[in-house]
C-alpha cells in the first residue's frame, strides 16, 4: 500500500444543504446523519483501508484548515493542503499530483469526495483495488460507475458500449461523459442500461494525471509543474497561491474527462449517495408511517406526508397539512421548499442573496 496515496476534496460550501450547511461550516464538516461523524470523517476512516494514514491528504479551502485539523487530528499539518480560492476541481488535482508525484513517481492516487455515504465498505474496498490495478498495470484514467436505482436528474452519467456485457466489479471503456439530464432522458438512460452514475470518485497514477493535463491543459499542466522542488519545502503554500491566482476555474471533467480515450470505468453495485441533496438523505433517514424524516426532539407533524423536517431540538415545532416537501432551520434561517424543486436552491439563495446579505457570510 505504501505506493497508494488518498486525495480528499473538502472544499465545497455544500449550500444546496442551506441552512445548515454555510460557507463558514459546510456540510462535509457536519454530522448530517446523525451518528456522531461527521461525512469527512466517514470518508478518511473509509480510505484507511485503501492506503496509510500518513498517505492521506486533504485538499480543502484555507478557511477550513482549522476544522480539519480539529475533526481529524491524526493528520500531519502537511497533510492538509489549502487551495487560497476556489478555482474548481482541475486545479487543485494538479496541485495534489504534482506533490505527491515530486515525493513518490510511482504514486497511485485514489481522488474522493468527502461528503459521500458508502456503505459495503468490503465491496467499496475491492472496486477500488481493481481500479488500482487498472490504473497502475495499465496507466489508464479510472473512474468509479454506480449502477443507477432510479433516474436521478442530479447527477452525470458514464455511457459505455451496451454490446460488451459486463458485471459488477468489472472494467469497460467509456463512450462518452453525460451532463446532468433532464427526467426524460433519465428515464432513457436507465432503459438502455449502459448509462451508470458518476461517482466522482477517480483512479490514477499520479504521473498518469499530469501526462493527461499536459496534453489537454498544458498552461494548468506548467503552473503547477513548473517548479517541482518548491513542493514539500516551507515555500510550497507561496508557489501555490501564485498558481492559483493564475490558473483557470474549470472542473477536471471538463478539463480532462471528456477528451482522454484513455478512461475507463469500473461498474460497481455498492449502495451509494452522493448525499447532495436533502432528498438524497432520504433512504437513509427512519420514517414514520407517512414516510415523514424528523430530525427534531419536539417536532410534531399532522396530516404530512413524505416531508424531511430537521429543526433544533429546543424548539417546539407544529407542522400541518405538507407533503412533499423539506423543512429546516438553523441559525435564524428557515427553508420550506418542495422537495420537486431542490435542484433549484442555489438559484434560490442567489436571488435572497442580493436583498439579504446578512444572512449569508463570506
Amino acid at each position: 500500500m505504501e505506493n497508494n496515496y488518498c486525495i480528499i476534496m473538502a472544499g465545497g460550501v455544500g449550500s444546496r444543504f442551506w441552512p445548515i450547511s454555510t460557507p463558514s461550516k459546510p456540510k462535509q464538516f457536519l454530522d448530517i446523519l446523525g451518528i456522531g461523524k461527521t461525512l469527512i470523517q466517514m470518508t478518511y476512516e473509509r480510505l484507511l483501508s485503501i492506503s496509510p494514514k500518513e498517505n492521506i491528504y486533504i485538499l480543502t479551502n484555507k478557511d477550513y484548515a482549522s476544522i480539519v485539523q480539529e475533526q481529524l487530528p491524526e493528520l500531519r499539518s502537511d497533510q492538509i493542503l489549502t487551495e487560497p480560492m476556489r478555482k474548481n476541481t482541475a486545479p487543485c488535482i494538479a496541485y495534489a499530483a504534482s506533490k505527491i508525484y515530486a515525493m513518490n513517481p510511482d504514486a497511485n492516487l485514489v481522488i474522493s469526495p468527502s461528503d459521500h455515504l458508502i456503505l459495503q465498505q468490503d465491496r467499496f474496498q475491492n472496486i477500488i483495488e481493481k481500479a488500482i490495478e487498472n490504473a497502475q498495470n495499465g496507466e489508464q484514467i479510472v473512474t468509479i460507475g454506480i449502477k443507477p436505482t432510479r433516474p436521478d436528474t442530479g447527477y452525470g452519467y458514464i455511457e459505455f458500449d451496451a454490446h460488451i456485457k459486463k458485471q459488477a466489479g468489472e472494467v469497460t471503456p467509456i463512450i462518452q461523459f453525460r451532463e446532468k439530464p433532464n427526467l426524460e432522458v433519465a428515464e432513457l438512460f436507465l432503459l438502455k442500461g449502459n448509462f451508470y452514475w458518476n461517482s466522482g470518485i477517480f483512479v490514477w497514477k499520479a504521473k498518469t494525471i499530469l501526462q493527461a493535463l499536459q496534453e489537454f491543459q498544458p498552461n494548468l499542466h506548467q503552473l503547477f509543474s513548473s517548479d517541482l522542488t518548491a513542493y514539500n519545502t516551507p515555500n510550497e503554500q507561496d508557489f501555490i497561491d501564485r498558481c492559483f491566482q493564475d490558473c483557470e476555474d474549470i472542473s477536471i471533467d471538463f478539463a480532462v474527462m471528456e477528451h482522454t480515450q484513455n478512461a475507463v470505468v469500473v461498474l460497481s453495485d455498492f449502495d451509494w449517495s452522493d448525499l447532495g441533496t436533502w432528498g438524497s438523505l432520504t433512504n437513509h433517514l427512519k420514517h414514520d408511517s407517512n414516510l415523514n424524516s424528523i430530525i427534531g426532539e419536539n417536532a410534531h407533524l399532522f396530516n404530512c406526508h413524505n416531508c424531511i423536517v430537521n429543526v433544533p431540538h429546543d424548539k417546539l415545532v407544529v407542522v400541518d397539512g405538507i407533503s412533499d416537501s423539506i423543512i429546516v432551520e438553523s441559525d435564524h434561517m428557515l427553508l420550506v421548499l418542495k422537495k420537486e424543486n431542490e435542484q433549484e436552491i442555489k438559484n434560490f439563495l442567489k436571488e435572497v442573496e442580493e436583498t439579504s446579505p446578512q444572512y449569508f457570510e463570506k
